[in-house]
């Protein structure tokens, strides 16, 4: 069996690099770069030190506005798809590149496989969700990585659920599935977390600086459009994070960072009790959660890793898709309100971090098993 892995950002790299592990183990893999993150610190860095494979096509998809990427996207992925003839194309998460290679796949007439499938936030304005929505309705397997995913599904009108939505196991995957099928095996962050915690995290911060630890600061990370390119919401981001009155470990996304320059708010940067610092690789940034006392972000992904490491959360959105993450009183979502950014970072979280609602740290074996018997049932 052939797959067309198709990536572009960050966390799709580490998805990605956990289920190649799991497929290359009996099957072909071709692992398509888009160029969404085409910033050298936000790409190359995760491929060194990951042991994620080096992309076997980079479509060099250069800065643009969203639909000159797309299309750049579009373009290359049919010519590689047309050459390699893969017998499923896999995507993962919300992202341009996922919209992509769903379109790029729906037009070739290839089986699609969407990681991250029913998670929504139910905010239409997100280009995410339209990206994810678009994407579950043009795949063949939907791979969940959670119960409330899969009620998402249903509610849209899904029917062929495996294991009726509950998590799957290595003893009651089916040996062969149909089309438009959905099943929950977990998120496939989860299994990168738990491979690196046991492997455990020893990593060089940027510029050999010394950070604080024993939870004696605060991680903020800011990049999502709806944050960054609205310039009276960054401002009150940024004004918040300064009078938290804590330390403030800030790594800046390359957009952000652009955006910041672009409205004159470098004077954010400069504040004694913010650490503006460049981005930084998956295992620092596991570092930097992990010994936070509180994470501030509009990151998904990071939501989920700080619940994992049992960190509390204060996230600067309106919704999530994470909700377990809100249920369990371990996240609050404060969107761009300086008073409620002020009262969660001072607040003390009574959470339950108890188990995981994510799954079990084998959702990749699980993927690669559902795609041979997909394949084989061809």
């Amino acid at each position: 069996m052939k797959i067309a892995t198709v990536a572009g950002t960050r966390p799709q790299f580490i998805k990605a690099m956990m289920v190649s592990r799991a497929i290359r183990e009996n099957h072909d893999e071709i692992l398509i770069h888009t160029g969404q993150h085409y910033d050298l610190n936000m790409s190359q860095v995760f491929f060194s030190g990951l042991g994620i494979p080096a992309p076997d096509y980079h479509l060099n998809t250069c800065p643009g506005s969203p639909g000159q990427q797309l299309g750049r996207m579009l373009s290359g992925l049919k010519d590689v798809l047309d050459k390699e003839k893969p017998d499923i194309v896999l995507v993962y998460g919300d992202s341009r590149s996922t919209l992509a290679g769903a379109l790029a796949a729906s037009r070739a007439g290839i089986p699609l496989a969407h990681v991250e499938a029913g998670l929504r936030s139910h905010n239409h304005s997100m280009f995410e969700e339209f990206n994810r929505v678009v994407t579950d309705h043009l795949s063949s397997i939907l791979i969940c990585p959670s119960e409330i995913a899969v009620s998402n599904l249903q509610r849209e009108g899904f029917t062929c659920i495996i294991n009726h939505g509950e998590l799957l196991s290595m003893e009651n995957v089916p040996d062969r599935l149909t089309s438009s099928q959905v099943v929950n095996v977990g998120d496939v962050m989860v299994d990168a977390l738990f491979y690196y915690l046991k492997e455990g995290i020893d990593v060089s911060l940027p510029g050999g600086k010394q950070f604080h630890n024993s939870r004696e600061y605060l991680l903020a990370t800011v990049h999502r459009a709806e944050n960054t390119d609205n310039k009276e919401r960054l401002a009150v981001i940024l004004e918040s994070l300064v009078t938290a009155g804590e330390n403030v470990i800030f790594p800046v996304h390359p957009r952000t960072a652009q955006r910041i320059l672009e409205f004159d708010l470098q004077a954010y940067l400069r504040h004694p009790n913010v650490d503006a610092i460049e981005p930084v690789g998956y295992l620092e940034m596991l570092w930097l959660i992990k010994n936070a006392r509180k994470v501030i972000t509009d990151s998904g992904g990071v939501q989920k890793e700080a619940f994992i490491l049992k960190v509390p959360c204060v996230t600067l959105r309106e919704e999530t898709e994470w909700v377990e993450t809100v249920e369990r009183g371990c996240n609050r979502l404060v969107g761009c309100d300086r008073q409620l950014i002020i009262e969660a970072v001072k607040e003390t979280f009574d959470g339950d971090w108890s188990g995981c609602p994510y799954g079990r740290g084998d959702a990749s074996s699980l993927i690669s098993r559902l795609l041979e018997g997909f394949y084989c049932s061809g």
